[in-house]
C-alpha cells in the first residue's frame, strides 16, 4: 500500500461542476487502483455548508489533485490556498493560474511577446456593438473571457446573431471576450512536466460549427485525429508554439494549449488550460494514451510531477 495520501479536489461550484465531479471520480479511482490512500474533497457537495478552508483544513494529506474546472478552482484560488497550508498540488501556481484563466489577459500577453493569436476585443461590463460591428469582421466567436469547457461560446456569422450571443455569453462572465473566427483546423497539444505531447486534432462532426461542450461531453461524432495529420516538420512547429504559450504564461505541471491553423497553415494560439478534462471524454488522456501512458500512469505521474516540485521549490 502507498503511503502517500492524496486529497482529490473536485465539484466546485462554477459552470463546469458537471464536468469536474466525472474528472474527480474517476482520478480518484485510478489513484485508489495505484494503491494511494485518497481522500475525496467535493468543493461545496456533501460537506454542506463548509467551505474550500474549512474542507481541506479537516483533512490530513501529503498532496492535492486539482480537479476542479473554472472558477476559483482554476483561476488561482484554491492554489494560493493550499500554497499558504503548504501542501503540494498538481498543476500551475496561483499566479499563472489566474493569468491563464483569464483569457483575454493572456492574449495581450501573447500579442505583446509575438506569439500568434486571433485578433479580439474585449469588454467589462457593458459591450459596445457598434464598436464590434466597426472593427471586427465576421464571422466571430464570442464567449466568457473567464470560462473552460467552451462553455457560452457562440459563433457569430453577421450582426444580427450578435445581441443573442452576447446574452449567451453574459450567462456566464461579466467579461467578454470577442474574437476573431479562424477558418481552419483546430488542434489541442498536451503539455506534461514540460513536455510538449502529440497534437491532436478536433474533428466535430457536421451538427457542431464548434468544438463546443456538447461535442465535447455529450456526443460521440467527434473525430479526435492522433496522429493528426500534419507534417512533421508542421507538427514539431506546432509543438514548439504551444510549449512556448504554456511556459509564457508560467504554467507548470501540466495543461492543454489549443491552437488553430488558418487555410495559409499559419497557426494561432487560442488558450492555455491549467487544469484540463480527466474524463472519458477528455484530450489529456488521450495524447497519454497515444504516448503509451494508461490513465493510472497519467495520473500517477502527474502526483509524483507535484511531490518533486514540491521537493524543489
Amino acid at each position: 500500500m502507498n503511503q502517500v495520501t492524496v486529497a482529490v479536489v473536485y465539484g466546485g461550484r462554477s459552470a463546469e461542476r458537471q464536468v469536474s465531479l466525472e474528472s474527480g471520480t474517476m482520478v480518484a479511482a485510478a489513484l485508489r487502483e495505484r494503491g494511494y490512500q485518497v481522500i475525496d474533497v467535493d468543493l461545496y457537495g456533501d460537506q454542506g455548508a463548509e467551505n474550500p478552508i474549512q474542507q481541506l483544513s479537516n483533512i490530513q494529506f501529503d498532496v492535492a489533485f486539482i480537479a476542479l474546472h473554472g472558477g476559483e478552482g482554476e483561476d488561482g484560488t484554491i492554489q494560493a490556498l493550499l500554497t499558504l497550508m503548504g501542501k503540494p498540488f498538481t498543476g500551475s501556481k496561483p499566479l499563472a493560474s489566474g493569468f491563464a484563466m483569464d483569457k483575454a489577459l493572456t492574449k495581450q500577453f501573447w500579442q505583446g511577446i509575438g506569439i500568434p493569436t486571433p485578433a479580439y476585443l474585449c469588454f467589462e461590463g457593458l459591450v459596445d456593438e457598434a464598436l464590434i460591428n466597426k472593427t471586427m469582421q465576421y464571422p466571430l466567436i464570442v464567449k466568457p473571457s473567464r470560462e473552460g469547457s467552451t462553455i457560452g461560446i457562440s459563433k457569430v456569422d453577421g450582426p444580427e446573431q450578435l445581441p443573442a450571443a452576447l446574452v449567451m455569453a453574459q450567462r456566464y462572465d461579466s467579461d467578454i471576450l470577442v474574437e476573431e473566427y479562424i477558418t481552419g483546423k483546430e488542434y489541442t497539444v498536451t503539455v506534461i512536466a514540460d513536455e510538449a505531447y502529440a497534437p491532436i486534432r478536433l474533428q466535430p462532426s457536421a451538427e457542431h460549427v464548434l468544438y463546443d461542450y456538447d461535442a465535447k461531453y455529450l456526443a460521440n461524432d467527434t473525430q479526435y485525429l492522433i496522429p493528426c495529420g500534419l507534417s512533421n516538420e508542421k507538427e514539431q512547429e506546432l509543438k514548439e508554439l504551444a510549449l512556448a504559450a504554456y511556459r509564457s504564461v508560467g504554467c507548470e505541471g501540466w495543461g492543454r494549449v489549443d491552437v488553430m491553423q488558418s487555410e495559409d497553415g499559419k497557426f494561432w494560439v487560442l488558450e492555455v488550460n491549467t487544469s484540463p478534462g480527466m474524463t472519458s471524454h477528455s484530450l489529456v488522456p488521450m495524447a497519454a494514451k497515444h504516448a503509451g501512458l494508461s490513465y493510472q500512469d497519467l495520473v500517477e505521474r502527474l502526483v509524483q510531477d507535484a511531490l518533486a516540485r514540491s521537493v524543489k521549490g
